[in-house]
Formats: C-alpha cells, sequence, structure tokens
C-alpha cells in the first residue's frame, strides 16, 4: 500500500481581481477552492496512474471536511485524524501581481500525533510505500518526522520524504528510500553555488554520506538528475509546454516516480515517469491527468550518464 502524510493541509482559494487596490473594497471576478498540501497532491498523481493509495494527517472544522470531500470524490482512501481548530484557508490573489497569504493551520496535539502513529504503526509492512510531503503543523516539531522515519525502518517500509531544507537533514538520520530536493535547496543546505551537474552529484553525494539512499533533484526547465544508492546517475530533459503553476510539481515527479519503481525497479523509467508527471502538472491549472503525462512521457529522454 502507498500512504501520503500531509501534516498540515490547506484549502487554497484562489481569487482573481482585476486591479487590485490594497485599502479599498474590491470584488473578485471569478474564485476556486482547491485541496492543498504536498502529500494529498502526491496522493491524487498516485490515483490517476492508477495506484491504490490513503492520504492521511490532519483535518479540522468546514475547511476540513471540504478537504475529505474532495479526498473522496478524487478515489482516494482518507484516514485523517480530527483536530479541534480549523483547516488552513490559504489566499491566492491573482491580479496585476500574484499575492499569497497562507494560514498558520490548527494545533496538533500529542494525542492527535499518537493516534496515526498507531494507525501506522498497526498497518505497515516491508510493502509499503509512505510518502511523508509538506512543512510542519503547530504543535509538531523534527521529532514527529523522526518518529514516522524511524518507524518505517522499524517495518522495513519506503520512507520518501520532501520537506525544509532543515528538516529534510535532520531526518537523513533514518535513511530515507529518497528524497527529492530541488538544485536551489541543494545550494541553500550547502551554503555553495550549485551551477553544474557536477555540482549537483557533488552535493546530492554528500546528502547519502548523511544517510539518503537515493537523491531526485529537480531542475525546472534543465530537467532533473538521479543519484542512485549505487552511484548511479541518470538526467532527464523536461518537454516542451508552457509552465501556468509550477505548484505541484514537485509532489508529482515524486508520485510518478514512486509508482513506477515499485513496479518495475528500473530508475530510467522511474525518472522518465516522474519527469512527465511533474511537467504535466506545471503545464496544468491543478494536479496533472493521466492523458497529459502519457503524452509528454513519449518527450522524455533519460541517460545514465554514470
Amino acid at each position: 500500500m502507498y500512504y501520503t502524510i500531509t501534516f498540515n493541509p490547506a484549502v487554497d482559494m484562489v481569487i482573481q481581481v482585476e486591479n487590485c487596490q490594497l485599502g479599498d473594497l474590491n470584488r473578485s471576478s471569478g474564485e476556486e477552492y482547491v485541496a492543498g498540501g504536498k502529500g494529498i497532491n502526491v496522493s491524487f498523481i498516485l490515483n490517476r496512474l492508477g495506484i491504490e493509495n490513503t492520504a492521511t494527517g490532519f483535518l479540522g472544522g468546514f475547511s476540513g471536511v471540504f478537504i475529505q470531500q474532495k479526498v473522496l470524490k478524487e478515489g482516494v482512501t482518507p484516514h485523517f485524524v480530527e483536530v479541534d481548530g480549523t483547516t488552513r484557508i490559504n489566499i491566492k490573489l491573482k491580479s496585476d501581481e500574484e499575492t499569497e497569504i497562507n494560514g498558520a493551520g490548527p494545533l496538533v496535539s500529542k494525542e492527535n500525533f499518537q493516534d496515526l502513529y498507531r494507525y501506522f504503526e498497526e498497518r505497515l509492512t516491508d510493502e509499503d510505500v509512505v510518502f511523508l510531503a509538506g512543512n510542519s503543523a503547530p504543535g509538531l516539531d523534527e521529532e514527529a518526522y523522526l518518529a514516522i522515519g524511524r518507524l518505517c525502518q522499524e517495518k522495513g517500509a519506503r520512507f520518501v520524504l520532501d520537506t525544509n531544507k532543515d528538516l529534510l537533514t535532520t531526518c537523513l538520520a533514518v535513511r530515507p528510500f529518497l528524497i527529492k530536493p530541488n538544485h536551489h535547496e541543494l545550494a541553500e543546505i550547502f551554503q555553495a553555488p550549485v551551477d553544474t551537474e557536477d555540482d549537483i552529484v557533488t552535493y546530492a553525494k554528500k546528502l547519502q554520506d548523511k544517510g539518503a539512499r537515493h537523491v531526485l533533484v529537480s531542475r525546472g526547465g534543465d530537467g532533473a538528475l538521479l543519484l542512485t544508492e549505487d552511484g548511479e546517475v541518470y538526467t532527464s530533459n523536461v518537454p516542451k509546454g508552457k509552465v501556468i503553476n509550477s505548484a505541484g510539481a514537485g509532489d508529482s515527479m515524486l508520485a510518478g516516480f514512486m509508482a513506477t519503481y515499485q513496479k518495475s525497479k528500473d530508475f530510467a523509467e522511474s525518472l522518465r515517469m516522474g519527469t512527465a508527471s511533474g511537467s504535466a502538472t506545471a503545464f496544468s491549472v491543478g494536479i496533472a491527468e493521466r492523458s497529459l503525462i502519457d503524452q509528454l512521457k513519449e518527450e522524455i529522454i533519460v541517460q545514465r550518464v554514470k
């Protein structure tokens, strides 16, 4: 089974306002409500690739009900722990300039976290994949991430991690199966320029030295690079297309990669599907549909360079 964890989901309220004037009354010309959160994005792509999965995390209030309904409508199995308070609502204001206001989210208590932890403790096996994606929630800290990682180690499940640089580096100690920094995040982690493929390989190896098994680095318009546990290096190009919204592209890449790797154990084909999935979402208004992923996959060229 594939599981995704989103500690701090959100409803993204996307508002269109022509010539927004701060301090005045503005009227929207349209709005859209999207179930947001990196783990939820992963669940949606997995489902569109035909992979059964369960989305977990913490939800509360009317906005939590909205996300639960969207997850069910997508065809994903939900198992969210209910918390006091209201799941955050993020405002994405589209006007002459784009403005974002992200909510903080409700408090997750120790009891809430233990409820989720016990759920996994009772179910995880060495055939499972656990995606922990996104940042923490109020009430949680790095220990929550480490606890999930250690449990995956104990049960033999594959732990896939995508979070901010501080949590990412902290969790290397639990030997995540796959991490996905982008090249900018690599530069931030090591406080060094990361401009070339050689630079990426150098610093990805340093992450492996700290515990990561496989490192997938997204490079925007320059494609992606994968450094495997055995030192193999694969690169991919990106297909042609117009970037509409890059939000969710990295999550889609992770989902596409693991959906293929669990079945084939083929790194090149997994990178190809991951790149196609990430690009398809970048070229879409929301999370990509399967038809576009399959179309773009034909344009992806993967090379083993080492």
